[in-house]
């Protein structure tokens, strides 16, 4: 058990160090486009080439690799050319906006998806399941930005019952945090909830749950003490890989309802050529992601101990 641990951590950080490489590698290693991005194209050749001496882009490409790796793992981000402000300090905020956004949706995509995979796969084949069928094709086939324009249209102009912005200005608010919350719940919910029922629906007929049933024992009862441990292995993983996405996969909501999030930020940081902000946005969104990987993999554990013992092979 130990032993798998310690590859999973080994594994993600051989994957951390790769993809950094690659972000600094598809940024930096063309230093005239840096020096260009950074002092406008209108710099002169003999700006861009003093601004690469003073800031060390001459010296050997992992030298500066290195160098870079560093200052990120220390807090030192550098300065947004677009912002004019540190980028920690930039992007602290956004993380935070879109922390309570994610938040809030998988409040409501959780409990949402698990209630109707549950009751789908209990009852495989019946009316309910195929209603959830239905549901799961239409939310996981229609975008972001359609749903959002579907959801403005009826709640924003035909009854006006929510703003069509999402800026904060005043602070959190539900009735501006209603309608992208709406949109990024719709979007998950529909896989989650399919994925929760294929796996409850294989559950239900393995043998113990059978033999539950003979002894008697009462559906509720099976469920709780049987059922929802064993099927919930395969939801809580696939929960757990919509946190990424919700981080850095919500830039057209965000950017819809100009909510000031960090897939805005990194929006903004792209149009703009940013580099540095681009730099990190990127890395924050790879520690995210291997920090969701882990935390599935000790949840999964948990709920099955069996995993644990194999390394992550049921």
């Amino acid at each position: 058990m130990l032993k798998a641990a310690l590859l999973k951590l080994g594994g993600a950080a051989a994957t951390m160090l790769a993809v950094s490489l690659l972000i600094f590698a598809l940024l930096e290693f063309n230093v005239e486009g840096v020096a260009a991005k950074v002092l406008g194209q209108f710099s002169t050749a003999d700006q861009r080439h003093a601004w690469l001496q003073a800031n060390g882009y001459f010296d050997p490409f992992v030298l500066r690799y290195l160098r870079w790796l560093g200052g990120f793992v220390t807090g030192r981000w550098g300065t947004s050319t677009y912002y004019h402000a540190d980028i920690l300090q930039l992007i602290r905020p956004r993380l935070a906006a879109s922390g309570l956004l994610g938040g809030a949706a998988l409040a409501v995509t959780i409990p949402t998806a698990l209630i109707l995979g549950v009751a789908a796969g209990v009852r495989e084949g019946s009316g309910l399941d195929r209603l959830l069928s239905v549901f799961a094709i239409l939310s996981t086939s229609v975008p972001e930005f359609a749903s959002a324009v579907f959801l403005s249209a009826l709640f924003v102009f035909k009854l006006g019952w929510l703003p069509g912005v999402s800026t904060l200005s005043s602070g959190p608010s539900l009735r501006e945090l209603a309608l992208p919350t709406l949109v990024l719940a719709i979007s998950a919910s529909g896989y989650i909830s399919r994925m929760t029922r294929a796996s409850v629906a294989e559950v239900m007929t393995s043998p113990y749950v059978r033999t539950a049933r003979l002894k008697g024992a009462s559906m509720a009862r099976i469920i709780r003490g049987h059922v929802l441990r064993n099927a919930l292995v395969t939801p809580v993983t696939v929960i757990m890989l919509q946190i990424p996405w919700l981080l850095s996969g919500v830039i057209v909501v965000e950017v819809f309802f100009a909510y000031p999030g960090f897939g805005t930020l990194l929006y903004q940081a792209s149009i703009n050529s940013d580099i540095y902000l681009i730099e990190a946005c990127a890395m924050v969104g790879v520690v995210v992601v291997v920090a969701s990987q882990i935390v599935s993999d000790i949840l999964c554990a948990w709920l099955n101990p069996r995993l644990a013992m194999t390394g992550g092979r049921p």
